[in-house]
């Protein structure tokens, strides 16, 4: 007679305080993690979970922290379709979708070795375009040129 296989459920422990960064593409929490820098605070990251809407996501729980704008124009960068989830006394008080900003200063480095921002000392500055599929591409202000998402680089 074969045994039966025991399945044991592991639950993530909920957070008391802090926010719930949901519905990142597929390999993009690390990503997060890295341009937030939560060093300091508990991260709970779930990578390539099951999700409805999406097919696989990613989660990132930060204890015990609100993201400033900036962070939150990063993720929108990152993920123009995340959302958060603030949490207080264990309860979502807050959710919503984060939106691209049209503008974005001195986030992401201009990959464009002649770029003058990469020989002076300049802010970077990208013009954010929307396409209607959600997907963005930045401009730079200074070299004109454009990027994919999956070719620029948070700083």
């Amino acid at each position: 007679m074969a045994k039966k296989k025991q399945h044991t459920v592991l639950k993530v422990p909920a957070i008391e305080h802090g926010t719930v960064i949901d519905h990142l593409p597929p390999r993009a929490a690390l990503t997060v993690v890295r341009i937030l820098a939560v060093l300091e605070d508990l991260v709970t990251i779930g990578v390539n979970l099951s999700s409805h809407v999406m097919g696989r996501k990613d989660v990132v729980k930060i204890a015990n922290r609100k993201l400033s704008p900036d962070e939150v124009a990063k993720i929108a960068i990152i993920a123009p379709r995340a959302t958060l989830n603030i949490i207080e006394s264990y309860v979502v008080v807050k959710k919503y979708t984060v939106t691209p900003p049209d503008v974005v200063e001195g986030i992401v480095r201009c990959v464009n070795p002649s770029c003058i921002t990469n020989h002076e000392t300049v802010r970077t500055r990208f013009s954010v375009l929307k396409a209607e599929d959600g997907s963005l591409r930045l401009r730079c202000a200074y070299c004109e040129r454009a990027y994919d998402r999956q070719e620029i680089e948070i700083v």
